[in-house]
């Protein structure tokens, strides 16, 4: 089973991270992602840039608005996302238990398993 695993931060307190500090964390997740990649259980990773470079384009009641940043304002914000194919959700939550300890600010990661929708390969 693929599980999209979403890393939430507070962008305020990772973006005052020093070049040593932000380099340090960086290592300590590419070590679990190294782990996961050697067993070819690792698939897409990002690392999303701040939410002051998102654009939000919104849809309703047939109009459809273009805003600057994200749509909602919310404590924690989207900082990127790993793609993992695990054995079950347990599996799925020791791979996030691993980035957590590997990153020293508070933060969530919210585990979701994945439905994998490619249109072009159903017949017409």
């Amino acid at each position: 089973m693929l599980y999209a695993v979403f890393c939430y931060n507070q962008e305020d307190v990772t973006a005052n991270w020093t070049k040593e500090e932000d380099d340090k964390v960086m290592r300590d997740l590419a070590a679990v992602q190294r782990k996961y990649g050697d067993a070819g259980k690792l698939g897409p990773v990002a690392r999303l840039l701040p939410t002051t470079a998102a654009t939000t384009l919104r849809h309703t009641v047939g109009e459809t608005v273009v805003i600057d940043g994200p749509f909602a304002e919310t404590k924690e914000q989207l900082l990127g996302f790993y793609v993992v194919d695990c054995a079950s959700l347990d599996e799925a939550l020791d791979f996030a238990r691993e980035l957590s300890a590997a990153n020293p600010a508070d933060g969530s990661y919210e585990i979701r398993p994945l439905a994998i929708y490619k249109p072009s390969e159903f017949p017409a």
